[in-house]
C-alpha cells in the first residue's frame, strides 16, 4: 500500500489485516482527529486523551462514549461516518463497556487499557505521512499561525508584560477556532537565560521572543519570531547570522530517505563551525510533526528516516535566537507552510541553492 496515498481509515484497515488483528482501539485526541477527517473528541483542553472512543474492526466502527456527550459528538464530529454509537451512563466504567465489545479479540491500542496490545507507537507512525486533504488544512493553519505571530511581534510595546503578549496572540487565533496549543513569551534578558520559557508578569524593554504551537483539526503548526525595539546589539547580528547557517543545512539534510539521526550530525558539524558547539544540548532540535507539536524528538540515535510527504518542525538555537517553522517535506523540494511573504527575511546560499529564512524584526 502508498501510505502518503491511502487514507487515514484505509491505513488503519491495513494495518489489522497486516499485523492479524481483529481490531484498532483510539482514545487520543490527536488520532481521534487524524481518524476522522479533523474531528474533535475532548473537553478538558489540557488532556490528552479524549471523551470519546473509537473501535475500529475491519467490518465495523463504534463510538463509545457517555449520554452526556453522544449527542454533540453524534451530531457535530461524526455524522455522516458510518459509527455506530455505545453509550452509558456518566457514572459507568467506560473502560469495562469497551472490554466488553472486544471479549476474545486481539486490539491494537493507543492508551494502555486492559489487556489490548500496545501498539502505540505503530499506530502514529500511521499518521507521519499525509495525504493531499491534510496538506491542504496543514497549509491553512500553518499560515494562520505564522500570521498570527509575525502581527503580534508588530503590533505589541515596550511597557507590555509577557502575560499582555501571550494573551493578543491567543486572541487572534483562538477567533478562528485554533487551539493556541502552546504559547511561549520571553523578553530581553529572559530570552538569553531561559530555551523554553513560559510568559511571566516581566515588562518588555527592547526585545522579545514569540513562539506559538497552533492546533486545529489535529494538526499542528508550529512558528518562532522575534522582534527587537531599536539598533540590534552586536553579539545578536552575528548570531542570527550564525543561526541561520544551522537552520538552512538542517533543513536542506530533511529530504525523503534521510536518516533523521543524520540530520542532527549535519546539525551539530555546524553548531561546531559557527562557534557554539555545545548549545544544542541546551534546548531539543525538534523533529517530526503533524498531530503533535513534535511526533517524537529526533535525538542522537533516533530510528528511522525522512519521508515524502511528512512535517517537520526543528528548533535549532544559540545564544539570544532560535528559529522555528513548519514545513513539509517534498518529492523535489522542502514547502515552508509558515511562511508568509510578509516578514523580514535573510536570504542565504547553501549547496547552490537561496533559502529565504526569518530575520530579527527591528522596530
Amino acid at each position: 500500500m502508498e501510505m502518503g496515498i491511502a487514507t487515514p481509515l484505509e491505513k488503519v484497515e491495513h494495518f489489522i489485516k497486516e499485523n492479524k488483528i481483529d481490531g484498532v482501539f483510539f482514545r487520543k485526541r490527536s488520532n481521534f482527529a487524524w481518524i476522522t477527517g479533523g474531528k474533535d473528541n475532548h473537553i478538558v483542553n489540557t488532556t490528552e486523551n479524549g471523551v470519546a472512543d473509537l473501535l475500529i474492526f475491519a467490518d465495523k466502527k463504534y463510538c463509545i462514549t457517555s449520554k452526556m456527550e453522544s449527542a454533540r459528538i453524534h451530531d457535530e464530529e461524526l455524522l455522516g461516518l458510518g459509527y455506530e454509537f455505545i453509550t452509558l451512563e456518566w457514572y459507568e466504567d467506560q473502560d469495562a463497556i469497551v472490554q466488553g465489545l472486544t471479549e476474545g479479540k486481539k486490539i491494537a491500542s493507543d492508551v494502555p487499557i486492559g489487556d489490548y496490545l500496545d501498539f502505540g507507537h505503530e499506530l502514529t507512525s500511521l499518521r507521519y505521512t499525509l495525504t493531499s486533504d491534510e496538506i491542504d488544512r496543514y497549509r491553512w493553519l500553518s499560515k494562520q499561525a505564522a500570521m498570527a505571530v509575525e502581527s503580534t511581534c508588530r503590533e505589541i510595546q515596550p511597557g507590555w508584560t509577557e502575560f499582555e503578549i501571550q494573551a493578543h496572540l491567543a486572541a487572534k487565533v483562538i477567533k478562528q477556532g485554533i487551539n493556541p496549543q502552546l504559547i511561549l513569551v520571553s523578553t530581553d534578558e529572559r530570552v538569553f537565560k531561559y530555551r523554553h520559557p513560559i510568559p511571566t508578569d516581566k515588562k518588555l524593554a527592547n526585545y522579545a521572543m514569540i513562539v506559538l504551537c497552533a492546533e486545529k483539526w489535529g494538526l499542528v503548526a508550529n512558528v518562532t519570531r522575534f522582534v527587537h525595539f531599536g539598533e540590534l546589539p552586536v553579539e545578536l547580528n552575528e548570531n542570527k547570522q550564525k543561526l541561520v547557517q544551522i537552520d538552512v543545512a538542517m533543513n536542506a539534510a530533511t529530504r525523503p530517505g534521510a536518516a533523521i539521526k543524520d540530520v542532527l550530525k549535519t546539525a551539530f558539524a555546524k553548531y561546531e563551525e559557527v562557534g557554539y558547539g555545545e548549545d544544542w544540548r541546551f534546548l531539543h532540535q525538534g523533529g517530526p510533526t503533524g498531530y503533535a507539536s513534535r511526533e517524537f524528538l529526533a535525538t542522537p540515535n533516533a530510528e528511522g528516516t525522512v519521508l515524502e510527504n511528512q512535517a517537520f518542525a526543528w528548533n535549532p538555537a544559540i545564544r539570544g535566537i532560535k528559529s522555528e517553522d513548519t514545513f513539509l517535506v517534498g518529492k523535489e523540494e522542502n514547502e515552508y507552510l509558515t511562511y508568509t511573504g510578509e516578514w523580514v527575511y535573510l536570504r542565504v546560499n547553501y549547496n547552490g541553492e537561496t533559502y529565504v529564512r526569518p530575520d530579527i524584526l527591528v522596530r
